[in-house]
């Protein structure tokens, strides 16, 4: 027959990367059986704190189950707007936030409304996988500038500078970043702030991990930029809080904008679910004790995976300063790191995903995940070392 995909299908058919390749097989694997240790995901092992999901079926009992406005509940927007005015101490609207099913689908809405088809992103790399498939589907041009890998992963803000062409429109960053773990100061954030606004770009920054940094605490760019006109940021609960299958994000842009994001969502996601929001908006008030046991926790994971692998011969490692990663160096030991995160699936029974994933500059790195507990943790390294 002669029937057709859409442009936007055919786009999204492209295989850039077999990056999830070997997580697959996993998956395949130890749902036949086998004893398979995933560290190639970044889903929190922690359950979602009770007193939330009782909110939730709270809620649901109270019919809190029909349609909501398509940028959010009025309850829920009130409350991000009273929390980012309490922390970056500047004054937020309840106009100021868009609410989204997931961060990604945040970062999805927001590059429809900049980017058209050929328009330019640039992206500092290593970067979030997910990335790529968003800009795929719009047809977006993504242009990478690496982060210094021999530096704790920096962003050289001239670098991005040079980057930028007539075809560009946004530069997207990501702290603390994933995969790295990387964390941009607040004088780096206000310099590409007022970079941006000259070269009139958007600023869009990805802040899902701003609430697991280890020995700083986080700066928002809501924070650091002295003008918001450009700058769009994104979060949302499913690390913080644990809240992953939850799908709840949001995204925190200028009322002009916002009145964009408001319009986008009506036409595709119709809004999110009533009673999750309600669930979300009190989730902001009760986390302090959670947050502070999970952080505590990826910390002291962190440490000792640092350690372990700085034990090994033929291995090395950059300590993360946030998130739930650990970017390891196989260059001494494998061709790169898809050889190696190969062959510690078929040898090891451990799953780890090939740096290639996330930009040319960490082909011979692995990603390996803290969403394990220690004693996992433990014996998945006993078994790297063995093969090593």
């Amino acid at each position: 027959m002669g029937l057709r995909y859409s442009d936007l299908t055919n786009r999204l058919n492209v295989q850039t990367s077999d990056v999830w390749g070997v997580h697959t097989e996993a998956q395949r694997r130890a749902a036949a059986g086998e004893d398979i240790i995933m560290l190639s995901l970044g889903d929190p092992d922690f359950p979602t704190p009770r007193e939330i999901t009782d909110k939730l079926v709270q809620q649901v009992h109270q019919h809190r189950t029909h349609y909501s406005p398509a940028g959010g509940e009025p309850s829920f927007l009130q409350a991000l707007a009273e929390l980012e005015t309490s922390v970056e101490k500047r004054p937020f609207l309840p106009e100021n936030f868009t609410i989204f099913p997931g961060g990604t689908a945040a970062l999805t809405g927001v590059m429809n409304c900049i980017l058209s088809p050929g328009d330019e992103i640039i992206i500092p790399e290593p970067m979030y996988i997910g990335y790529h498939s968003i800009l795929q589907g719009i047809g977006a041009k993504l242009i990478s500038v690496p982060l210094d890998v021999e530096n704790d992963f920096v962003l050289d803000i001239e670098s991005i500078r040079q980057a930028v062409t007539p075809a560009t429109r946004a530069i997207l960053i990501n702290t603390p970043g994933n995969p790295a773990g990387n964390v941009m100061t607040k004088a780096s954030l206000a310099e590409l702030a007022a970079v941006t606004r000259e070269m009139d770009l958007w600023l869009i920054c990805d802040e899902v991990y701003s609430l697991f940094t280890y020995e700083e605490d986080h700066v928002s760019l809501l924070l650091a930029a002295e003008n918001l006109e450009n700058v769009i940021v994104i979060d949302s609960l499913s690390k913080s809080h644990a809240m992953s299958g939850w799908r709840i994000g949001w995204a925190v842009a200028s009322e002009e904008m916002t009145a964009a994001l408001h319009a986008y969502c009506g036409a595709t996601f119709f809004g999110c679910s009533q009673f999750i929001q309600d669930a979300a908006a009190f989730a902001l008030s009760f986390n302090a004790p959670h947050i502070l046991n999970m952080r505590r926790e990826y910390r002291e994971r962190r440490d000792y995976v640092v350690n372990a692998i700085d034990r090994m011969n033929g291995l090395s490692c950059y300590q993360p300063k946030a998130g739930m990663f650990v970017m390891v160096d196989t260059s001494q030991v494998a061709d790169d790191g898809a050889s190696f995160a190969q062959r510690m699936l078929e040898a090891a029974g451990v799953s780890l995903i090939p740096g290639a994933g996330f930009g040319d500059n960490t082909k011979g790195y692995v990603r390996m995940s803290l969403t394990q507990p220690a004693d996992v943790l433990e014996v998945a390294l006993g078994r790297i070392a063995k093969i090593i």
